[in-house]
């Protein structure tokens, strides 16, 4: 072993290879604390060379290997396990060249260390956006979201991250390096290999490097937060306003009152948008590239006929992007103000648009009926059908004997998805989290193809184990 971390040392330097256990610490454990592994050492390599070199070097040493980013992910996909042979924690937060921007074609080029926020600037930069939106994207990073497959708010409008990717570079399980950096929107020469590394959550390679699809920058935009009586009003509503703005609809967001209470109760300087308390609310945004694009106007017109037809109760349109800043925060806080609330049981599902309201409707009605008085937290990404569908007990003292049931608590839920047509995960990934429940839900022959896939890339099954698989 001490030769091998030396091989280590003399790849990355000294200070970049950490052993002791003080060091090692903070990148252990995953965001949400739920998971807490062990390794050899924590790796950080500074450029795709020594990426390359440090996988060569745990090939030739039969040395697992979990690739890391900004570790903000919530299904412990990038913490190494707690049990087994220790692993190597490889990090790539030091990866953050800015490689290339092409204005013209619209495409940027970025190494897997690069913070989505420093993505999103770099665009703006050359007038232009990088439109995945993120509430950690001050701390996510490239490599990270690629590998998870991350969708945010603005799916509904640009897709998630597997739209988003044009081109990859990739340290593959044996050391070497794919250089697949093509920004090309048409490339018809067989397999699109890029798609197998997206969302695969590193099991497959190391994602070092991407190119990004970039678009124009929108000139004018209008926030509005709206209540509704039920999870129906809410669609309703959305196919009200995409009727009417088609493609200008950006963000469309579902958020109950339990969300939106825990932000209120945990965030400071959070406030109740609205003087009346209702039961759901919606969350909507509207862009154009055009300056004079007439937002407002269109906007107010579909709500004034809403209101009048009882799908919205209330509401209030930003007036400025001080107060559309304040109504995101809203949003963007609550797994933050979960966080800080206590353990609750997570789910990030998505079903089809129409079945969303009775999926919240039976969920709800068959949960209460298991365990009367659970609190139910309900918020997410209307827009694409994707909800993050949370329970816990409101007494502290309660909630640790109702989490220990958390495999039945499961069931009740991701039977329904199934039933609905749905994905027990829309956003966040398998993981540590899901890899077990994953085999209840998906076709045999999707994971049989899923194995002959990873058995083809990583046979000694080296790349991030016991995830997804």
């Amino acid at each position: 072993m001490l030769a091998f971390l030396d091989t280590l040392r003399d790849i990355v330097g000294l200070p970049h290879c950490l052993t002791a256990d003080a060091d090692k610490a903070p990148f252990l454990t995953d965001w949400r604390g739920r998971y807490t592994g062990r390794a050899q050492a924590v790796v950080l390599p500074a450029d795709t060379q020594q990426v390359a070199a440090v996988i060569s070097a745990c090939a030739a040493a039969s040395c697992p290997v979990v690739p890391q980013g900004g570790n903000t992910g919530l299904c412990g996909g990038a913490t190494p396990l707690a049990e087994g042979e220790p692993a190597i924690v490889l990090n790539l937060s030091r990866l953050r060249r800015i490689r290339q921007v092409d204005a013209l074609n619209n495409a940027i080029t970025v190494e897997a260390g690069v913070p989505l926020a420093v993505v999103q600037a770099a665009a703006e930069e050359v007038d232009r956006l990088f439109p995945l939106s993120l509430a950690s994207e001050g701390s996510c990073e490239v490599g990270g979201f690629i590998s998870t497959n991350a969708g945010g708010v603005q799916v509904l409008r640009y897709g998630n991250t597997r739209e988003l990717v044009l081109g990859l570079e990739v340290v593959l399980p044996d050391g070497r390096i794919w250089n697949g950096l093509r920004a090309l929107r048409k490339d018809n020469t067989g397999y699109d290999l890029k798609q197998l590394f997206i969302g695969a959550e590193g099991t497959l390679g190391v994602v070092t490097a991407a190119t990004l699809k970039l678009f124009a920058r929108p000139r004018s935009s209008v926030t509005a937060w709206l209540a509704v009586a039920e999870p129906a009003a809410a669609v309703a509503l959305l196919g009200r306003l995409r009727g009417a703005a088609g493609d200008r609809v950006t963000a469309f967001e579902l958020i109950s009152r339990p969300s939106l209470d825990l932000v209120l109760q945990h965030i400071p300087g959070a406030r109740d948008p609205l003087e009346q308390v209702h039961p759901w609310y919606v969350l909507v945004e509207l862009a154009d590239t055009r300056v004079e694009a007439g937002l407002m106007a269109l906007l107010e017109t579909e709500l004034e006929a809403a209101i009048s037809d009882g799908a919205v109760l209330d509401g209030v349109v930003a007036a400025t992007s001080r107060q559309a800043d304040a109504l995101w925060s809203l949003r963007e806080n609550i797994s933050e103000a979960q966080k800080r609330e206590g353990v609750s049981i997570k789910h990030d599902i998505s079903v089809p648009i129409s079945a969303i309201p009775g999926f919240i409707q039976q969920a709800a009605e068959r949960l209460e009926s298991a365990y009367p008085g659970v609190r139910i937290v309900c918020f997410g990404h209307l827009g694409d059908g994707n909800l993050h569908y949370n329970q816990s007990r409101p007494q502290q003292g309660e909630n640790d004997a109702f989490i220990a049931r958390t495999a039945e608590v499961n069931r009740i839920v991701h039977d329904l998805v199934r039933d609905s047509g749905g994905s027990i995960s829309a956003e966040h990934g398998i993981g540590q989290l899901k890899r077990d429940i994953l085999a209840l839900y998906k076709q045999p022959l999707e994971l049989e193809m899923m194995r002959r896939i990873k058995d083809a890339f990583d046979p000694g099954g080296m790349m991030n184990p016991g995830k997804v698989l």
